[in-house]
């Protein structure tokens, strides 16, 4: 049980996370809900929370490049998206 706890202490809020990626909370929800960045629900609410060794990889893709999602067609799932419609 204090394997779960100390998981738990770790984990980043919605809030944390916006702020060190520097984008609106509605953006970091919506790329989890995408699938950009995986998130955790918790609680009977089902809030989302982050591990940070999966902010740490999403920080270092970015740094090396590689687009994470900025805004819809920066997304991974999204990529074609006008390519496919000419």
């Amino acid at each position: 049980m204090a394997n779960i706890t100390r998981t738990m202490t770790t984990m980043l809020t919605v809030r944390e996370v916006s702020r060190l990626l520097h984008v609106h909370s509605n953006t970091l929800r919506r790329w989890s809900d995408q699938g950009v960045i995986k998130a955790y629900r918790i609680g009977p609410r089902g809030d989302r929370r982050f591990r940070p060794e999966d902010i740490a990889v999403l920080l270092l893709e970015e740094s090396k490049g590689l687009p994470f999602g900025e805004n819809e067609s920066d997304s991974p799932k999204n990529s074609n998206k006008y390519a496919m419609s000419r």
